[in-house]
């Protein structure tokens, strides 16, 4: 089987359009023409880097997470609109290529406030059909901090009658109810997922450990599904259980993390060779990243992607470069094993994460439509500064303050 790659451009793209950053899900955003050019170029850049899906940019745009806390694009917009939106879009561009159309539903403010399976899957239901009418080639339920309400997910997808890829945004040490992720692995599959795996919260090498702890456990309940793998595009060596979003440069000072292209390679082999086929990235992931993946694997696909027809690979274009110590660097033996310093002397390699171990059944996750005040700002602020930093890293490595 050829692999599939794809990109979830969660964080991206904020980072190239004018982009409201409180509401991370709304990234089609109906009102504004020219960021429809904008988010249409964002996915053709993909296309051309290799990926083969068009993901609807419908990430956290259920109408319970588009209503939270003083988001208006409930009302202003609704949910109906931004998914039929993003799917027309996603399919546009995916026509002009071999490309197939997912969309996606994700974790709910529903259910970490504690409602009900019936109150969670009405709001999946809603993008659901949309994803029904704009008629995506399959779905994947995606983003699940807990594997109950990614079963509740599954069960209200499959009713689609399509094809149901389901990801967990967990690592090695399970989801936040301290299921295993060998067991979320066979639980997904039991619940009728065709094809399972992770994404987000921890970088590549970290998400292929707990790759293969899912592997394993799905080996030993003799479950055959296909195997999917879409972690961050940034190094996380030091996070706890919820992975990234507890580094203290969350979100917006996580760029001295990226991971290079190099790094991209030695995943996609890993992945491919521990038998993951569909291959792909979340947050931090660039077009240029999911070249890597597509070069590195261009022989079991059977082609190299349109976006590397001016780019050699592994760094050989520098034969041609005036200064001959950079000439030098032309072949892959320079740059696999180059360990590329962050030019930041003053700045600690590691952080320590906040690690405040919130989860289902908070009161700090409870859903409100009101904007939060000042005042409870100052309240977290206070809460942060008592229990900030409690759990060590993942790997016990004493991390700078």
């Amino acid at each position: 089987m050829k692999p599939i790659i794809k990109a979830t451009k969660k964080f991206l793209t904020p980072k190239v359009c004018s982009i409201d950053s409180r509401h991370w899900g709304n990234i089609f955003n109906a009102e504004h023409l020219m960021l429809y050019f904008i988010v249409r170029q964002l996915h053709r850049e993909f296309l051309r880097a290799g990926s083969t899906v068009m993901q609807a940019f419908t990430f956290y745009a259920s109408d319970d997470k588009l209503a939270n806390r003083g988001n208006e694009a409930s009302q202003k917009l609704t949910c109906a609109a931004i998914n039929e939106a993003a799917c027309e879009l996603a399919r546009e561009v995916a026509d002009e290529g071999d490309a197939l159309v997912a969309g996606g539903i994700s974790q709910t403010p529903t259910y970490l406030s504690g409602g009900s399976k019936e109150e969670v899957q009405a709001q999946y239901k809603q993008q659901l059909d949309q994803f029904v009418k704009c008629g995506v080639d399959f779905l994947i339920c995606e983003y699940f901090e807990h594997i109950e309400e990614l079963e509740w997910a599954i069960e209200e997808s499959l009713k689609t009658g399509m094809a149901v890829c389901a990801n967990m945004c967990i690592g090695p040490e399970g989801d936040l109810h301290n299921v295993s992720v060998g067991e979320c692995g066979v639980r997904m599959a039991r619940a009728g997922a065709h094809v399972v795996g992770l994404n987000c919260h921890f970088d590549p090498m970290t998400t292929l450990d707990a790759m293969q702890l899912m592997k394993d456990a799905l080996d030993e309940a003799n479950l055959k599904v296909h195997l999917m793998c879409q972690p961050l595009a940034f190094n996380t060596p030091d996070v706890s259980k919820q992975g990234f979003i507890d580094l203290p440069e969350f979100p917006f000072g996580l760029e001295p993390r990226i991971l290079t292209r190099w790094d991209m390679h030695a995943y996609a082999r890993r992945a491919y060779d521990m038998g993951v086929r569909y291959i792909g990235g979340c947050c931090g992931f660039e077009p240029y990243h999911i070249r890597a993946v597509s070069e590195e694997l261009s022989k079991e696909i059977g082609k190299l992607p349109e976006g590397s027809k001016k780019h050699d690979p592994w760094g050989t274009g520098l034969k041609m470069h005036t200064k001959p110590w950079v000439r030098a660097r032309a072949s892959r033996n320079y740059w696999e094993v180059l360990q590329p310093a962050s030019g930041r002397p003053f700045a600690p390699s590691l952080s320590k994460p906040d690690a405040w171990g919130v989860t289902k059944g908070s009161e700090m996750l409870k859903q409100q439509t009101a904007r939060t005040k000042d005042e409870d700002i100052s309240k977290l602020q206070e809460y942060r500064h008592t229990h900030s930093g409690k759990c060590p890293t993942r790997h016990g490595i004493a991390a700078a303050s």
